[in-house]
């Protein structure tokens, strides 16, 4: 007989963590409670045009072939993936933009076209920085287990590299360390801006997230039909090792039996039993009482102050004029302090930065406009106060009118009135209720934030966690990181107790061999 798992959520994590224990023998039901799977990657309907929601940039591929590989199959042959040549599109004004390339050297190159040989050599010296920190952390912290400290990770680095723990800067912030860098403003906000791809200020965030600008240096790709088309790949690659995954199923409780998890209760009063339960969304749910009081005491709560951005997101089908986008475009505010200011003190930006991806256009260095209007979805940084502040219409159109306002200002004309949806912090603490629209989980605030996100082991035996929020970090690559993280620690501790205890879960799981990576 095989363990029962039950996944609570069908985010990139949870999705994950069932193919990996499907594949292993295990039998596996996701419960997920929106009609869609993948979470946050999601599909909206605007205009009578679906718009890819959530997630839109793809990297650290590799994650993704090893899952696909462990449960023999090919991630290119469930979707259409591309690599992208130019990552990224950016400007601060209408006089000029400077794109990064997948190419080290042409980036280099623009660099220095852009802001000066001295700007290029930064870039080159900034680039390097950020590969060593990723190389160092690579192994011990993003495919290594939870610790509460650095200390377990510096060891498994081994305390005879001096120079690696060094290089991993973490008491250093990362505003000042851009400053090393870069000498010309516009750059130093430029690679800050990677904090906030975790949901963190990089006046706040560690030196040691400038990684993310390597992971993103290393290829980003485009799928046909964005990152939900990934989520349905995943989801039908775990129903073919025998998953069930069913939509429209929401949990209302997770059960205990002789001081363990023991299975679920969905709202409509099903109870599904389970040697395993894993939740995939913010531990916030579980610690707040929102699967139950037995689940309360799992995991610990996560302060309101530490939470990481929400954001407000316009979901649009309209025309464009001016600016010549490619998909992945970032519009910058004049005063980047005063916009994290003003996001720290509970408001919306008055002049934000402005993500712009446009979904019909591929990465090149120019991608013509679909005839008419075209899909597009803009983000804009904002506090994770969806639980106690209510977005009214006139606060609605007045963030509308400061993004169409950075827009314009740096050459970009969108279609008015705009054919649009749009998400608030309000909107998303809906969605993913106990977190205040909080997309990132935790901040990445201060060198110890990293090792306080809530890693795969709970303290209730046989509830395990996985998903954007918790350990390593958010973002798709890393929720897929944290499912492989949490099947690897399951079918280690379903193994130990059977034979231990082997009378503890009815027939254990089934181990077929795999080669060694196979779960990460």
């Amino acid at each position: 007989m095989t363990a029962r798992v039950v996944v609570i959520g069908a985010g990139m994590g949870g999705l994950t963590s069932a193919a990996l224990l499907a594949a292993r023998g295990a039998d596996v039901t996701v419960c997920e409670k929106e009609a869609w799977v993948g979470g946050k990657a999601r599909r909206i309907s605007v205009d009578g045009a679906a718009i890819d929601g959530g997630p839109t940039v793809f990297t650290y591929r590799e994650v993704f072939d090893e899952v696909f590989a462990a449960c023999g199959a090919r991630l290119e042959d469930h979707v259409t993936v591309n690599k992208a040549d130019v990552i990224a599109r950016h400007a601060w004004d209408d006089a000029g933009q400077l794109d990064l390339y997948a190419d080290r050297a042409r980036s280099i190159e623009a660099v220095g076209e852009f802001a000066g040989a001295e700007a290029a050599r930064g870039y080159a010296s900034f680039t390097a920085e950020a590969r060593r920190i990723f190389e160092v952390l690579e192994e011990p912290f993003l495919r290594g287990d939870k610790a509460s400290t650095p200390l377990p990770m510096m060891w498994r680095i081994g305390p005879w590299r001096m120079g690696d723990m060094l290089a991993m800067r973490p008491f250093d912030g990362m505003w000042k360390a851009l400053g090393s860098h870069f000498k010309d403003a516009r750059l130093q906000q430029l690679f800050g801006r990677y904090a906030t791809y975790c949901g963190s200020s990089p006046f706040s965030a560690p030196a040691t997230l400038m990684l993310i600008a390597h992971v993103e240096a290393r290829g980003v790709w485009l799928i046909e039909g964005g990152i939900h088309a990934l989520a349905r790949a995943i989801a039908g690659l775990a129903e073919g090792q025998g998953a069930r995954v069913r939509c429209h199923a929401p949990v209302a409780e997770i059960l205990t039996h002789n001081g363990r998890a023991s299975g679920v209760r969905l709202a409509s009063g099903e109870v599904i039993p389970a040697d395993v339960v894993i939740c995939n969304g913010d531990p916030g749910a579980l610690a707040t009482g929102r699967f139950g009081a037995a689940a309360t005491r799992a995991v610990p709560a996560i302060p309101v102050r530490k939470r990481s951005l929400s954001a407000l997101v316009w979901y649009a089908h309209a025309e464009t004029k001016g600016f010549d986008l490619t998909h992945h475009n970032v519009f910058f505010s004049r005063d980047y302090p005063k916009e994290f200011r003003e996001i720290g003190a509970g408001n919306t930006p008055s002049e934000p930065t402005v993500y712009v991806c446009a979904i019909d256009r591929g990465a090149g260095e120019h991608a013509p406009p679909p005839a008419g209007r075209e899909r597009i979805q803009i983000i804009v940084n904002a506090p994770a106060h969806g639980d106690v502040h209510h977005y009214t219409p006139e606060e609605r159109e007045r963030c509308t009118r400061a993004m169409m306002a950075t827009l314009k200002r740096c050459g970009l004309q969108l279609e008015e009135p705009l054919p649009h949806q749009l998400m608030t912090p309000e909107d998303w603490e809906g969605l993913f209720p106990a977190t205040g629209g909080a997309l990132y989980g935790r901040a990445s605030h201060g060198w110890a934030a990293s090792f306080q996100r809530q890693g795969p082991k709970t303290r209730l035996p046989g509830l395990y966690c996985t998903g954007g929020a918790t350990h390593p970090a958010a973002g798709v690559p890393m929720a897929a990181l944290s499912g492989q993280l949490a099947a690897r620690v399951i079918a280690k501790d379903l193994v130990s107790m059977k034979t231990s205890r082997p009378a503890a879960i009815p027939g254990g799981m089934s181990m077929p061999s795999a080669t060694t990576g196979s779960t990460g």
